[in-house]
């Protein structure tokens, strides 16, 4: 059996694992490496059962942590050439590291096989659609501001979605935040609110996904139940009931969230 949580999740920090027997993936690290490694103990899990660490781009929301984690623990890193690059530069990984691209083709780490695809955001950003070793798949697609063809093929077929839920149109445009950066979040490569991510849930659940994890709330301009509410909506609209056969969880913000089996 597969499964999926975050460590934490929303715009303060973000953190995923995809675990299969006693191996497991990290997707990003937007915390200090204690957090996380923190957050990995209360699950039970070991650094030892990391088989990679996957990296969506180079925001410090995503990649806080790395550079000290990599300082101790020799793990590979896997994403796309310009974010592993731009981190390189930058020093964030340590001369030594092991970065791998993996753009374009299905790479093995460890028992899984991991593909990457571009998201639309404002730099080079990528998901990740992952075959665990039991044959089951899930995806995930965050930090995006528009739903694009690939964004739509890796995310179909898949057991469980993991799908950026960021903000509430009305609570970004009426809340606190200067008007430039509500211009820059609302952009077509800047994030996905509530809604344009509950019309692709229904879409996926049209062609048979039943499992989906609402990723990467923000603080200011969402809340949990904003985000389950919009995807209810739209599914009870088109006469699907949420519920046992249909599940929908909205990731913590700054805690590990309930393990979804995939």
């Amino acid at each position: 059996m597969a499964f999926f949580t975050s460590l934490y999740s929303g715009s303060s920090g973000n953190c995923s694992v995809v675990r299969c027997g006693d191996e497991y993936l990290l997707i990003d690290m937007g915390k200090s490496c204690r957090v996380t490694l923190n957050a990995l103990k209360a699950l039970g899990l070991s650094v030892s059962g990391m088989k990679g660490l996957l990296v969506t781009h180079e925001h410090s929301d995503h990649v806080a942590g790395l550079g000290v984690f990599l300082k101790h623990y020799s793990v590979p890193v896997y994403g796309s050439a310009a974010t592993l690059d731009h981190l390189d530069g930058l020093g964030v990984t340590p001369p030594g590291a092991e970065l791998i691209a993996i753009e374009g083709r299905c790479e093995p780490v460890g028992g899984f096989l991991v593909s990457a695809f571009p998201t639309s955001h404002d730099v080079p950003c990528c998901g990740f659609r992952i075959t665990a070793p039991d044959g089951s798949v899930m995806a995930i697609a965050t930090d995006l501001g528009c739903l694009t063809d690939p964004v739509h093929t890796a995310l179909s077929g898949a057991d469980l979605v993991a799908l950026e839920a960021n903000y509430d149109l009305h609570s970004l445009r009426y809340g606190s935040y200067p008007y430039y950066l509500k211009r820059r979040i609302e952009s077509p490569r800047g994030h996905l609110d509530n809604n344009e991510c509950a019309a692709k849930i229904l879409e996926l659940v049209q062609q048979g996904c039943k499992k989906f994890a609402l990723c990467h709330l923000s603080k200011e301009n969402n809340t949990p139940d904003l985000a389950l509410g919009a995807v209810r909506s739209a599914l009870v609209a088109a006469g699907v009931t949420p519920g046992p056969g249909v599940r929908v969880q909205a990731q913590k913000r700054a805690e590990p969230s309930d393990w979804m089996e995939f």
